[in-house]
């Protein structure tokens, strides 16, 4: 019993010496962070210029009578001819943008009748645009705006965009990295800082008359990236 005491005794001290000496933590080594690489960051910016395919147009009416009633119903009869009139034009995703309907007062203030407006847009191809006009007014249209131009192809130019957006970031990274005497090693991630698609254009207001040319001149799209690179 008294070995058995003496050897429990020299266990307890020999684990009070080793905590004194300082044994290695192994909890504490493993729940050490790892060193982070060498990493280099930067951002590529890429832009996709195209000339817009599609153009959006909006074809108003505007009609007077001596109540509210039969200046509605004067206008809708307007407006009825006109979209039939842009459908066989070649119109396409027609919608009524406004409907609206007023007093008109004469120069003594007094109420001298109604008027009433409807508004239609509609989306064509952008050499189809001139007949479109044509149609509307010749079906009664007096109020004309737009075009807004747009690409059908959008999401297609935006890739474009990211690609030339990744490349920028590269080159620049090999710059940074050969000045700092070292070489760019791999893509340690990738983010998608945001862009643009295609920022719909508004031409100036057309006027109605026949054969009216329509340009659609160019569009920026544009994408955005922050890189980091392993550097070696």
């Amino acid at each position: 019993m008294k070995r058995l005491a003496l050897a429990v005794a020299a266990g307890f001290a020999l684990v009070a010496l080793a905590g004194a000496v300082g044994l290695p933590d192994l909890a504490g080594a493993q729940d050490a962070p790892a060193a982070d690489p060498d990493t280099l960051t930067v951002s590529g910016v890429g832009i996709v210029v195209a000339a817009p395919d599609e153009a959006e147009l909006s074809f108003g009416v505007e009609t007077r009578a001596a109540t509210a009633r039969e200046a509605v119903r004067a206008s809708a009869d307007a407006a009825r001819k006109i979209v039939n009139a842009l459908r066989q034009a070649g119109g396409r995703e027609l919608r009524t943008q406004q409907v609206s309907v007023y007093p008109v007062s004469g120069e003594s203030g007094r109420i001298e009748g109604y008027a009433a407006s409807t508004a239609v847009s509609a989306v064509s191809d952008v050499e189809d645009a001139p007949a479109l006009i044509d149609a509307a007014v010749e079906a009664g249209a007096n109020q004309i705006s737009g075009p807004v131009m747009s690409s059908t192809n959008a999401e297609e130019l935006y890739r474009q965009a990211l690609a030339k957006a990744l490349d920028e970031a590269r080159a620049r990274a090999e710059v940074l990295a050969k000045a700092s005497g070292r070489s760019l090693g791999g893509i340690h991630t990738i983010v998608e800082a945001g862009g643009s698609a295609p920022i719909p254009y508004a031409a100036e207001r057309v006027a109605a008359n026949a054969a009216m040319p329509i340009v659609p001149g160019a569009q920026d799209t544009t994408a955005t990236v922050s890189v980091t690179f392993f550097l070696r």
